[in-house]
């Protein structure tokens, strides 16, 4: 029989005991720890835990048992459970049309492995985008960040969302959020990282005569645009070029460059350690 894999995250106020907490309770459960990882910033305290089982474990069970567990202890917690079952996705958008337009394109074609369950946008901009493909559209419009985020938990927890896609939304996300889903969230990024950060990449890109310019699909993390890279493309500048050429050809790349990241990401593709993103082979059919 081969291992079951739990993936663990906890976030809340700093304070001794938790860390010990749920690794007793891997142990108490069978389970060794194949990986751990904290961060805590402002007294805001962040765990990723992963935990393999060889023996058949109880899953609603281990569930409920971890939550009582976590309220005893004054924190929050989540699981993924590696299964065979279809991923559900949630996709974070603005204004912008394109990177959208193409998941929901392969998603049309049947090219993912995996369901986008909803879509949460900033303004309504791109409703009928949603409405056309028969997905639930979330407007969370609130200018104060804190309170927008506490909406989308919310929404992401009642579509039971493992994977969490940034199609050109334009709004950094706290740790308090990120922290909740390591490794589950991946962003586009105009520009071929690490350079030209923020959100006006292409504009740096044509005032400092660059050559060549691209986009990275990377995971997010607490550090804007410095998560692990997943995939980068990119193409040169022709002498001819304007910032409305250059950014017509970058958004068809990003669309491209994001949707190829969120594929190998629901098929179960990349392995994350050390920062750094490995890609496992396709496997072939």
């Amino acid at each position: 029989m081969g291992k079951t894999i739990v993936e663990i995250v906890v976030v809340g106020k700093d304070h001794e005991g938790v860390v010990a907490g749920f690794t007793n309770f891997v142990f108490q459960k069978g389970g060794n720890i194949e990986k751990i990882n904290q961060n805590v910033i402002k007294s805001l305290f962040g765990m990723y835990l992963e935990a393999s089982f060889t023996q058949k474990i109880n899953i609603k069970k281990f569930d409920h048992e971890i939550q009582v567990l976590a309220k005893n202890l004054k924190m929050e917690v989540n699981t993924h459970h590696e299964a065979t079952l279809r991923k559900r996705v949630a996709v974070l958008v603005t204004k912008e049309p394109h990177c959208l337009e193409s998941l929901l394109e392969a998603r049309k074609k049947s090219q993912l492995k995996g369901d986008i369950g909803v879509i949460i946008g900033t303004e309504n901009t791109l409703s009928s985008l949603a409405r056309k493909s028969k997905i639930p559209f979330v407007l969370v419009n609130d200018v104060d960040q804190s309170k927008a985020e506490e909406k989308i938990l919310s929404v992401i927890k009642r579509y039971n969302v493992d994977l969490i896609v940034l199609a050109r939304y334009m709004r950094v996300l706290s740790p308090n959020f990120v922290w909740r889903y390591p490794n589950r969230i991946i962003n586009i990024h105009p520009s071929l990282l690490p350079a030209f950060p923020g959100a006006f990449a292409y504009v740096q890109a044509y005032e400092r005569g660059a050559k060549i310019v691209g986009c990275t699909a990377h995971y997010v993390t607490e550090d804007l645009d410095q998560g692990p890279i997943i995939f980068q493309d990119a193409f040169t500048i022709d002498s001819n070029e304007t910032i409305e050429s250059l950014k017509k050809k970058g958004q068809h790349i990003e669309a491209k460059t994001l949707l190829e990241a969120v594929k190998m990401h629901l098929e179960r593709r990349l392995e994350v350690y050390w920062g750094k993103v490995h890609v496992k082979p396709k496997r072939s059919r």
